[in-house]
């Protein structure tokens, strides 16, 4: 099983350890209480992986990870088979010991739209809610952060996180396989909270971006990445069932709406900073992710549109203030 030691101690090293309590009683009901039924196979593919002694994080595009010596083909053989049991890898890209993983978003292509919008994240302690494998967590590293803690409720995403984490040990970044709404209410103990792909996913868009503020101290910044529209104050789609294929997306606003929502949260000095269209440079198929992508999704004679008829994915991403 998972130990969570190290994030216990982390807590008490940055003002929460008046949740360690809670947080012990979320993890025993969200996380081992219901583990994937992989999880004990994976994790025993994890520990068998060799000891590799590893050079400090490049940044770049990639994360890279790179060895203090030559490794044995058959440690490099046994560690791509790791690696590719853990398919499908959504973001990246990451480069372990010379394996590049050419994962199906291209996801430096947004932390370079979102980064430069951002405050200095030097010496902060941010939450990273719905972080996937924590690729831009791994990158957050690189502006020299306090800590650093991903939460996302897919066990194999976190497994990814896991190999990256065994071979970059002495790095103030933590995972939580947990939801956004698990996390104990009213917080107030990070600096910056980021939200990426995740309002489209949640029911009531108003509690998840209350769920955000709630996680902020006073002064904190929100940086939220979303699905949008085209069109006006009060313009927002809610897909009758699939989204480019996606059951789980249910409300789609406006820009304009969208600042509408923050500001009637209580969130001020709400601005949108990037708009972007996604396209098939960004999110495709490789080998790395062998299912149907963007291109699949949208439709076959107008790539403005999705395969149901609705406009084709653009996001924007908004910068706001707590104030409180």
């Amino acid at each position: 099983m998972i130990d969570f030691k190290e994030f216990y101690q982390r807590i008490l090293e940055n003002g929460l350890g008046r949740f360690e309590n809670e947080f012990r009683c979320i993890l025993d009901t969200r996380f081992h209480q219901h583990y994937h039924g992989e999880l004990s196979h994976w994790l025993e593919a994890i520990a068998a992986l060799p000891a590799i002694a590893a050079q400090p994080i490049q940044f770049g595009d990639s994360i890279n990870i790179t060895a203090t010596k030559p490794i044995d083909p058959q440690n490099k053989k046994q560690l791509l088979d790791c690696l590719k049991l853990f398919h499908p890898w959504r973001k990246g890209p990451f480069n372990l010991f010379g394996i590049e993983i050419d994962t199906e978003w291209r996801s430096n292509l947004k932390w370079q739209r979102v980064l430069p919008h951002v405050q200095s994240l030097k010496n902060r302690k941010i939450l990273d809610i719905g972080c996937g494998n924590a690729y831009y967590g791994w990158q957050m590293l690189a502006e020299q952060p306090r800590w650093v803690l991903g939460v996302d409720p897919s066990q194999k995403f976190m497994m990814q996180f896991l190999i990256m984490k065994r071979f970059a040990k002495n790095y103030p970044i933590d995972y939580l396989p947990l939801r956004g709404e698990d996390l104990p209410a009213r917080m107030a103990a990070f600096d910056t909270v980021f939200s990426m792909g995740v309002l489209y996913h949640r029911r009531s868009p108003f509690d998840h971006l209350e769920e955000l503020k709630q996680c902020l101290v006073a002064g904190g910044e929100l940086v939220l990445e979303t699905l949008v529209i085209e069109g006006g104050q009060h313009h927002v789609l809610v897909p009758a069932n699939r989204y480019a294929q996606m059951r789980n997306v249910w409300f789609i606003p406006s820009t304009t709406t969208l600042a509408g929502w923050l500001e009637r949260v209580g969130f001020d000095e709400v601005k949108l900073v990037d708009i972007s269209q996604t396209t098939t440079t960004e999110q495709r198929t490789t080998d790395w992710m062998r299912f149907h992508s963007l291109a699949d999704y949208l439709a076959p004679d107008n790539p403005h549109l999705t395969i149901e008829g609705y406009p084709a994915p653009l996001r924007a991403t908004f910068v706001a203030r707590n104030p409180r």
